[in-house]
């Protein structure tokens, strides 16, 4: 099974290349969300939120073509749970979630994470143990444990609406409600960036994608969702993204975040 052979090599990938960082990121996620004070509107998930942030833009530091990658997948995550009516608890998750969905690219290396052109059968199983990773590194966090919650919206955020995504294979609504969230926001947002093997696209073209694909790769409910607002929730945000311009029509991200998030 597919999510047992990802499941070996992250281990060992773990254990290869950057145990001490995992364990080091892990023991800061446990400090965030264990704290016994924790609840839906107290200190432990705001601290939790914060320093998801802060190891989101870690994440995306390794790679200057990724810049603001979780934190943009974030904000617009946030915005699709709100526009789908899930209640602020599910919306809280789905957010910190969006933040650390790539956490477990600490465990991949420079070489297969960074390299310009195509990847090898080996270098695309090692990149594909990045969700199987990520949901391994926050599973000891009390807040991220929960079915359906953080670990498992990692862990699932490139499963496949039609069943064929990884590591499991998961089909419609077996995969996790933020996973498939999530999903459609890293994509977005991949798209509209540069990368190396490509240059980015307009987010009018980026939409026009994920609707295309709407039924195969990504849940119809949320990419008609995420297409409207899309549509009527437009505004002029700055983000920085290479070859994008600095302000280009995007849902208020602002608007959505003091919606959802407890001050």
């Amino acid at each position: 099974m597919i999510e047992s052979r990802l499941y070996e090599r992250g281990q060992q990938i773990s254990a290869e290349s950057g145990g001490e960082m995992l364990t080091a990121t892990t023991s800061l996620l446990r400090a965030s969300g264990d704290l016994p004070t924790a609840s839906i509107h107290g200190c432990g998930l705001t601290f939790l939120h914060q320093m998801a942030e802060s190891l989101g833009r870690a994440i995306d530091a390794r790679d200057p073509n990724t810049a603001l990658h979780s934190e943009h997948v974030a904000e617009l995550s946030l915005l699709i749970a709100r526009n789908l009516g899930l209640d602020d608890h599910e919306c809280n998750l789905i957010h910190i979630a969006g933040h650390l969905h790539d956490i477990g690219k600490i465990g991949v290396t420079d070489a297969v994470l960074k390299k310009e052109g195509p990847l090898s059968t080996e270098e695309q199983l090692e990149m594909r143990c990045h969700p199987v990773i990520g949901a391994q590194i926050v599973a000891p966090v009390g807040l991220c444990a929960t079915t359906g919650g953080i670990a498992d919206i990692i862990r699932c955020h490139h499963e496949r609406y039609d069943g064929g995504g990884y590591p499991a294979g998961l089909r419609g609504a077996a995969i996790p409600i933020g996973a498939r969230i999530v999903a459609v926001a890293d994509t977005y947002s991949a798209i509209i960036q540069n990368r190396p093997y490509r240059p980015g696209t307009t987010p009018e073209l980026a939409m026009a994608e994920i609707e295309r694909c709407s039924g195969l790769q990504f849940d119809p409910d949320v990419v008609e969702t995420f297409r409207n607002t899309f549509c009527h929730g437009r505004v002029h945000v700055a983000l920085s993204y290479a070859g994008i311009p600095a302000s280009f029509p995007m849902p208020d991200v602002d608007v959505a975040r003091k919606m959802a998030w407890p001050s």
